[in-house]
């Protein structure tokens, strides 16, 4: 294995680089800037370059527009910032609008000016306007594609004319990072996208059979001089007050910071942050050996990331999650009230940047506070409170190094440090390569990690590696992979890990195509194989095969599609009887489903997905069906319904209970699952809007009345005589209920005032045979969760306020 891995990479390493013919603006300094209205009247556009000839990557690669459809595109630039003119030739018919909140593509055309400022093909920002004047920004690079958590201030403004729509920009230096150059060299990308045709083009062509990302065909920003980095000191203070159930009001108020420490590098912090307008988790009813994992929906942590998911070690939701810790009751004590859902974020800082030779640096750093509970003593009436979780310091720190264009070697550290003796500490170190050769054809990545554990019995040392290499250009590509983790590796204080101690091969190939056919636009075909064991001992698991067809008709634009996946033989399951070296056995599964997925651009559309499981095993008759369908309607621009149905259905399978004794009982049981959910919005313009989000889910398990002891050869054992009397209710009827409605106005660039309703529900019992109906009566008799908040976040940038004092007008 060690010499197959060093032939691939010399193998990888000595590929020559292809030359590619750039585009170059050049662009000029305005003494007078242009206001950014939409209406191009300005005298600096009547003189400036014209960046036009875009070509089309997708459907069709190399086409060019017609005459009719083409794009102009005008750059300047001042000591504040770059403006961007763009007229977007169209027949207004064929154009599509949707109002939409920031970074919802919805169904719009758009128009995008993308920057990179070290030119170096790996870090992008960008700048989306719709032909509804919504705004999206997003950083990118290959590692982590496009991030729209990023979120900057800038102003554009848009105008729909008898041969298309117009677009202007402002793009003040804050919202980039570079460095002070007397005659910079940046690169540069123009981006538009007919969404009625789904073709895009850009200025510069980019090759999307290359395998490289899109920062590698970004064209050339010629003519800058002297360029000073502004100070980048932003402030945005905030105040909230929220209503519950009591209508008790509790006010809130804080700061978030955004500076410059250098011309590269940038400090976030948030003090006091305030988290009430965060959206519901899509809880599920949980039966499975491992924890659900959530989205991360707190600002703070999903914006400007890209460095700290390096290695996939960070969880954001460890940060605030629920204590550790357990109280050590004595006879007859009791907890006194509800055990803490989560612990409270006291500070958050992180710092990042990369320099202009492509180092990047990440520091992260945020403190929760203690968390204890009340505990009584039923008998005597005295109360006590315990610590279930000290003061804790979550750290980050990331060094990463990017070259050729295209590859990154990294360094990052992650370390959980709770307050007091004999508290659990962690500490995570991973080494990460991403390599691929010049041509962008084929590459390698390969990580190894190391996980630290100190607990009161002692210290705890594991280790992960992974290496996959693969060819990622042409209609044919393919790659292998092997991953390894022992059984002390353990990430789990600050990153997410499912199962540790394992040893997996894989192996897959896909087909694409890059030019439509008679009857496709897009069409692709995808196999793959796994072989997996234990690490320790290194025993053989379980075996995997499948594939997959992606299809978008060329007339219809309906995508459709399906997949299928075979489990052949026998399967070894370590993790679902809950005792180490003890596994549960399966024989030859079976998954298959199909969807469809009908054109947005319609008034309706509609997504169907149609999927079934069985296996074949003597004396078992397992099987799973589940349907979704979700409508959509598009009353107008402003106005949009999607529901959504689920419906799942397992039926006789078997899964770990409980234990009776040393026994592991398993029982087989029939779960019924459905998922309502509704999302619509009323946007009234690009600045503000209403929205609606409802989900209604409901799982319901009930299980046979014999259950059974998993034997030592990992059968289940039919003669100990247990009944489902010997558990106490192992039957499951849980749902839940929310609701979000939110009116959401931004009234000055990066300020925003957000009124928001939230009612939640919850129910769990053992009913496990109430049907759907009896259940939903049942969960509105539950106390409700009613919440109503209000919240301003004001922006204030420090160059716009030191202008105002001098007494200068004020711009963004």
């Amino acid at each position: 294995m060690k010499l197959f891995s060093i032939i691939a990479f010399v193998f990888l390493l000595s590929f020559q680089v292809t030359a590619q013919d750039k585009k170059t603006y050049t662009i000029s300094r305005t003494d007078k800037a242009p206001k950014i209205d939409g209406i191009l009247d300005d005298e600096v556009w009547k003189t400036a370059q014209i960046a036009t000839d875009f070509i089309e990557f997708r459907p069709t690669v190399g086409k060019i527009m017609p005459e009719n459809k083409r794009t102009e595109v005008k750059m300047t630039y001042d000591d504040s910032g770059i403006y961007i003119s763009a007229y977007l030739y169209d027949n207004p018919e064929d154009m599509m609008k949707q109002f939409t909140q920031r970074d919802d593509f919805g169904q719009s055309d758009f128009f995008a000016a993308i920057f990179n400022p070290n030119n170096d093909a790996q870090n992008n920002s960008e700048f989306f306007v719709f032909s509804s004047g919504t705004q999206a920004d997003a950083t990118e690079s290959p590692s982590n594609g496009e991030d729209f958590g990023w979120n900057a201030v800038w102003e554009s403004a848009t105008k729909t004319v008898e041969d298309g729509w117009i677009v202007e920009m402002k793009i003040p230096y804050r919202a980039l990072r570079f460095t002070q150059q007397e005659s910079p060299t940046w690169g540069i990308q123009f981006h538009r996208h007919y969404r009625d045709t789904r073709e895009q083009v850009t200025w510069n062509a980019v090759d999307i059979t290359s395998g490289a990302g899109i920062g590698y065909f970004n064209g050339e920003l010629n003519g800058l001089k002297n360029l000073e980095p502004p100070t980048r000191l932003s402030f945005y203070p905030f105040a909230s007050i929220v209503y519950d159930s009591d209508f008790k009001p509790n006010y809130n108020a804080g700061l978030d910071i955004k500076y410059g420490i250098t011309e590269n590098f940038t400090l976030d912090a948030t003090l006091i942050p305030d988290f009430s307008q965060v959206g519901f988790d899509d809880v599920q009813l949980n039966l499975g050996p491992f924890e659900q994992q959530f989205s991360e929906q707190r600002q703070f942590f999903t914006e400007g990331t890209d460095l700290f998911t390096k290695g996939n070690l960070f969880y954001t939701r460890r940060i605030g999650s629920a204590p550790i810790g357990d109280p050590t009751l004595g006879t007859n004590e009791v907890i006194d009230g509800k055990f803490p859902r989560k612990t409270n974020l006291l500070n958050a800082v992180k710092v990042s940047g990369r320099t202009k030779n492509g180092l990047g640096i990440g520091f992260f750093n945020a403190i929760t506070e203690e968390t204890d509970v009340d505990i009584l003593d039923t008998v005597t009436g005295d109360k006590r409170n315990e610590t279930v979780e000290p003061i804790t310091n979550y750290n980050i720190l990331v060094v990463d190094q990017q070259f050729n264009k295209n590859s990154s070697v990294s360094l990052i550290n992650t370390n959980v440090t709770r307050d007091g003796s004999g508290s659990r500490d962690a500490n995570v170190t991973g080494l990460l390569f991403d390599l691929k050769n010049k041509n962008n054809t084929y590459g390698a990545i390969a990580e190894v990690k190391m996980s630290n554990l100190n607990l009161v019995e002692g210290t705890k040392t594991g280790i992960s590696t992974s290496l996959g290499i693969g060819k990622n250009s042409g209609k044919y590509r393919w790659s292998a992979f092997h991953g390894l983790a022992d059984k002390d590796y353990d990430i789990n204080d600050m990153g997410i890990l499912f199962r540790n101690n394992y040893n997996n091969f894989s192996v897959d190939g896909s087909y694409q195509i890059f030019e439509p056919t008679e009857k496709h636009n897009n069409f692709s075909l995808n196999f793959w194989a796994n072989y997996n064991q234990l690490y320790e001992p290194n025993t053989y698991t379980g075996k995997n095969f499948g594939g997959r067809v992606f299809a978008v008709g060329k007339k219809s634009l309906m995508a459709y599609g399906g997949n299928f996946n075979v489990q052949p033989g026998k399967q070894y399951d370590y993790f679902g009887p809950r005792v180490d070296g003890r596994y549960f056995i399966t024989e030859d599964w079976l998954n298959t489903s199909t969807f469809i997925s009908t054109n947005y651009n319609k008034t309706f559309a509609i997504d169907v997905n149609v999927g079934y499981e069985t296996l074949f095993e003597d004396s078992r008759s397992y099987e799973s069906v589940f349907f979704e369908i979700e409508p959509r309607i598009k009353f107008n621009e402003n106005f949009i319904v999607v529901y959504s149905f689920e419906w799942d259905q397992e039926l006789r399978e078997r899964g770990f209970i409980d234990f009776i004794g040393d026994d592991i009982i398993y029982g087989q049981r029939d779960q019924i699952t459905i998922e309502n959910s509704i999302s619509t919005s009323y946007n009234f313009n690009a600045m503000n809007s209403l929205t609606l989000s409802f989900r209604n889910y409901w799982s319901a398990v009930q299980y046979e009345n014999d259950i059974y002891a998993l034997g030592d050869n990992g059968r289940l054992n039919r003669d100990d005589n247990y009944t489902k009397d010997d558990i106490d209710d192992p039957d499951v009827n849980f749902s839940t209920w929310n609701l979000n409605l939110t009116y959401s106005l931004q009234f000055a660039p990066g300020s925003f005032l957000t009124a928001q309703y939230r009612n939640r529900i919850f129910n769990y019992s053992n009913d496990g045979a109430q049907a759907f109906n009896d259940s939903l009566k049942d969960l509105f008799d539950q106390p409700n969760g009613n919440t109503f908040s209000l919240k301003m976040v004001y922006f204030i940038d420090y160059s716009n306020l030191k202008n105002v004092f001098k007494g200068k007008s004020k711009t963004i």
